[in-house]
């Protein structure tokens, strides 16, 4: 399926205070139409998103939605498209560094969009636990990265080896966080502070790193309803982007 449908997907913040997931695929990966029980008002069906394309993941993060793969008995063949009832977000100025991590950042260096499908692949391990990251995601978010729109942050060690990383898209003010990974102890922190200082211009910019951990919480996450987040975006939306005007030599922490 292809983008070719109007966008039908749901307004997030009609969704019951209780829910999460808003809207499924109208199709499976094979193209044939799913059902829902008549009886079930939400989540809804959605035929604009059902595919990866580049056009239709733009239009789900600039209202609230973002997509992983979901199951439909036992096998990911359909799309799930997400809008938390509590998100976690992160000022980029107020990202909490503690003393052993002030130490930790000098061990490393950081790049921007060196390699962004190796950090995917990272995150998107097999071995890691809830891993949800299957090749249609890791095509869709390249398609993204070579238009400008999903970054990656890389962290290296003193022997030039990723050591960590994240990936996300940036829209206007909203960095829209997907996956972390670390090999060795705090370089996703690392590359999580790197990410913040990139984007602390004092224009009121988020990093949205949708559900809430300790993890997050003890780095300065702070909760955030979704109809306060749906009521952000439009002046959000409307910042200039900053990853995308960075160039690409790699650059120190």
């Amino acid at each position: 399926m292809h983008s070719t449908q109007e966008n039908d997907f749901p307004d997030p913040v009609l969704a019951p205070d209780d829910l999460d997931l808003i809207a499924i695929s109208a199709f499976d990966s094979s193209g044939f139409p799913l059902e829902i029980n008549p009886d079930i008002v939400w989540p809804k069906l959605t035929n604009f998103g059902s595919n990866w394309d580049s056009e239709t993941l733009i239009s789900a993060y600039r209202v609230g939605l973002f997509p992983m793969p979901y199951e439909i008995g036992g096998k990911e063949s359909a799309i799930g498209w997400w809008s938390p009832k509590s998100r976690a977000i992160f000022y980029p100025g107020q990202i909490y560094v503690a003393t052993s991590l002030k130490s930790a950042v000098k061990k490393f260096s950081v790049t921007v969009n060196q390699d962004f499908e190796a950090v995917m692949r990272a995150c998107g391990n097999p071995e890691r636990e809830s891993g949800w990251i299957n090749t249609d995601v890791i095509s869709a978010f390249t398609a993204l990265h070579q238009i400008g729109v999903a970054h990656s942050i890389e962290v290296w060690d003193n022997e030039g080896r990723l050591a960590g990383g994240l990936y996300g898209l940036e829209l206007g003010g909203v960095f829209a966080g997907e996956s972390m990974f670390h090999v060795t102890k705090n370089a996703s922190k690392v590359a999580l502070v790197h990410l913040g200082e990139l984007l602390n211009d004092g224009s009121g910019r988020i990093i949205d790193t949708q559900w809430m951990t300790s993890h997050l919480e003890s780095m300065g996450a702070k909760p955030i309803d979704r109809k306060e987040y749906c009521r952000l975006l439009p002046s959000l939306m409307a910042l200039p982007p900053i990853l995308s005007r960075l160039a690409g030599p790699p650059e120190s922490s």
